[in-house]
């Protein structure tokens, strides 16, 4: 159970309404602080709809950020978002496949993306190989974009974890096809 409630549009002032579009328990938690909360989703639309980093493999990244942290939420709202920017099942499997140190089908740029984000979730920082190895195919602005998602949804989780906040019943169904260890 959520440690603060979840605002509904008539418990907020008219000009935060807009916020509460994206029905989720998540946004409607955020609301508590306004101005925070829409801080907080002018950094998720960036990423969402203006970053240079190819759809995909922000999608995978963030995906690789739930799969670790074993966030029930992140994992599954993500898994509906990254479908809708192209990841596939495979790539799902391919992530599971590569946290585990398995081979997986997915392209060497993924698993590259894939591991950084690992050590950046780990370590704290990508390591200079890795770093150096995703620098080879991405921009100095696309290398930026992807380290910024990266931390961004390391804040994410931790954001989810600590005020309990609850996940939606549709996306438990996710769950069912790829459970995360650990979690119950």
């Amino acid at each position: 159970m959520a440690r603060l409630p979840y605002l509904e549009a008539d418990q907020v002032a008219p000009e935060y309404r807009d916020m509460l579009k994206r029905n989720t328990n998540l946004h409607k938690l955020l609301v508590n602080s306004p101005d925070m909360a829409r801080a907080f989703n002018g950094i998720g639309g960036f990423i969402r709809f203006n970053s240079k980093l190819d759809p995909r493999l922000r999608e995978l990244a963030i995906l690789q950020v739930g799969w670790m942290e074993k966030s029930e939420y992140e994992f599954t709202h993500h898994v509906k978002i990254g479908r809708e920017f192209g990841v596939t099942d495979e790539d799902i499997e391919g992530l599971m496949a590569e946290t585990e140190g398995k081979p997986s089908k997915l392209e060497p740029l993924a698993k590259a993306i894939l591991r950084g984000t690992r050590e950046m979730v780990r370590e704290l920082a990508m390591s200079e190989a890795t770093f150096g190895e995703i620098k080879q195919k991405l921009s100095d602005e696309q290398m930026v974009d992807l380290v910024l998602t990266i931390a961004f949804y390391c804040a994410v989780v931790r954001v989810l974890a600590t005020m309990k906040i609850d996940n939606e019943p549709y996306y438990k169904e996710v769950l069912q096809q790829y459970p995360i260890p650990g979690v119950e």
